[in-house]
């Protein structure tokens, strides 16, 4: 009896959490029909990948909703811990199927690799002959990247901070108090959001389009673009289009759109027009980019390159970094030393907090600047009271102690995860790169292997997994995913 009343407590406690995922799970599905379609049109062969990986998907979700349609789905902080981590690795596992039943018949491996990458907006991939996939997976891969992006939103938004994750928390006014108020008003942010960043993808392709993209690469290109995720149709990333420069520019423009916050793009819609202007955290990332893009623009004019082919090939592979977008247009590990390390530094930067970018987010850094500035007024006026705000709010301690472990465990993850891949045998470049990028969520890394100009096919299937890990804990903003492996947690 006791047996039985433990797992009848175990199924009411996870059976919300079960019912939710299984939702975002037919929103998959859905969204599997859309290649479907095409490829049917087209008569291609991987019309019965697609099929199939449908009914499997369909079939999860009805076996979960036959076992929980009387379960309310409220959930307690705990379950949207669990919520968070489960759903980002069960979609991914899902939305490998294609890969694996497809023409590309990836291995298991590869394709969850593939996945990961592309539902967490990373952009590193494991496929070769990119354009020559049929239209559907190519459009599979771009909507991969689409849902995770939007997925990466709302989470930012209405479930990190609620969780007192993240960084949102600080862009709270008075008039949009949203981040305390988010279980009440979740619907209404999810719709203004979806709402956003719809009208920026849809700008973006029949941008791209107009400036000479294929239909299928202009919907492509944009749905990657705004979620800052990377994947291109061409193995030679945006560099099929690196003789192209109004696209290189248009690229380096929704790329920047997705790596900024969509509530101030919802404050200029209601009438804030300077909102964006205003937020200390735009400021900063529009000053960085301004700042990388001048110097290593002077120093590749300085070697030879014409003026607007450096200006327009670095603000583009710049922002892409910045952004962790993770397109290149050139292989900017053959621009020098200074560019090298430069790029390398830029991996960690990430854009802003509630965006679809990765990274540490740029408010932690101006945040750490904050402390430093004031710790070296305290050791001049030990007695002195100096104020610590951001964005027009107060630094509390516990936004200060969340940017302090948070930055720890973000380096403290990538060099554990740096160790792991040499440990298999990867060089140091290759290793140290590839930590970084998975957990960052740039995409591209460093050096002849992973570098721009390479993939992640040739690495061991342990690397990958590891990778794997590392972009999932990079994407739940780490802490996300370390709560749940304290005995503390499950001791509720």
């Amino acid at each position: 009896m006791r047996r039985i009343r433990r797992l009848d407590e175990w199924g009411r406690q996870w059976a919300p959490v079960l019912k939710i995922i299984s939702m975002l799970w037919l929103v998959l599905a859905i969204f599997m029909a859309f290649p479907l379609a095409v490829l049917a049109i087209e008569g291609e062969p991987d019309v019965k990948a697609f099929g199939v990986s449908i009914a499997i998907v369909v079939s999860a979700v009805a076996l979960v909703w036959l076992a929980t349609f009387r379960v309310s789905v409220e959930l307690k902080p705990w379950q949207m811990f669990v919520l968070t981590a489960l759903s980002w690795t069960t979609i991914s596992g899902f939305a490998s199927l294609p890969l694996v039943l497809g023409a590309p018949q990836l291995t298991f491996t590869n394709a969850v690799f593939e996945s990961v990458s592309a539902v967490t907006t990373t952009g590193s991939t494991v496929m070769v002959g990119i354009e020559f996939l049929s239209d559907g997976l190519k459009l599979w891969r771009g909507i991969m990247q689409w849902l995770g992006g939007i997925g990466i939103i709302v989470m930012g938004i209405a479930i990190l901070p609620f969780l007192k994750v993240g960084g949102m928390r600080l862009f709270r006014t008075e008039s949009s108090d949203w981040s305390d108020k988010v279980m009440p008003r979740t619907g209404g942010i999810a719709k203004a959001t979806l709402g956003v960043y719809c009208g920026l993808t849809l700008a973006a392709m029949l941008a791209y389009w107009l400036g000479g993209m294929t239909l299928l690469d202009a919907v492509v290109h944009a749905m990657t673009s705004l979620a800052t995720g990377g994947f291109a149709n061409s193995d030679a990333s945006f560099g099929a289009y690196a003789n192209q420069p109004q696209l290189l520019w248009m690229g380096s423009l929704f790329m920047l759109s997705g790596a900024l916050p969509f509530v101030l793009y919802i404050r200029f819609l209601r009438g804030s027009r300077l909102s964006l202007w205003r937020d200390q955290q735009v400021r900063g990332l529009l000053t960085l980019l301004l700042l990388v893009i001048v110097a290593l623009t002077t120093w590749r004019i300085w070697h030879g390159t014409p003026p607007f082919e450096a200006l327009t090939h670095v603000t583009f592979n710049v922002v892409s970094v910045v952004t962790t977008t993770g397109y290149a247009s050139d292989d900017y590990g053959t621009w020098g030393a200074l560019a090298f390390v430069a790029f390398f530094y830029l991996t960690f930067v990430g854009g802003c907090s509630g965006s679809t970018s990765g990274g540490m987010k740029i408010f932690r850094f101006q945040v750490a600047m904050i402390l430093l500035r004031n710790q070296l007024r305290y050791l001049i006026h030990a007695n002195g009271v100096f104020a610590s705000r951001y964005n027009h709010q107060a630094l509390t301690d516990d936004i200060t102690r969340g940017v302090v472990a948070f930055s720890f465990f973000f380096f403290l993850t990538i060099a554990g995860l740096a160790l792991g891949l040499a440990l298999l045998g990867l060089d140091f470049t290759t290793a140290l790169s590839g930590a970084a990028t998975a957990v960052a969520n740039v995409g591209p890394g460093l050096g002849d292997i992973i570098g721009p100009a390479g993939n992640f096919e040739s690495l061991p299937a342990a690397a990958k997994w590891l990778l794997c890990v590392g972009m999932l804990m990079g994407r739940l903003e780490i802490l996300t995913v370390l709560v749940l492996l304290t005995p503390m947690f499950w001791r509720r």
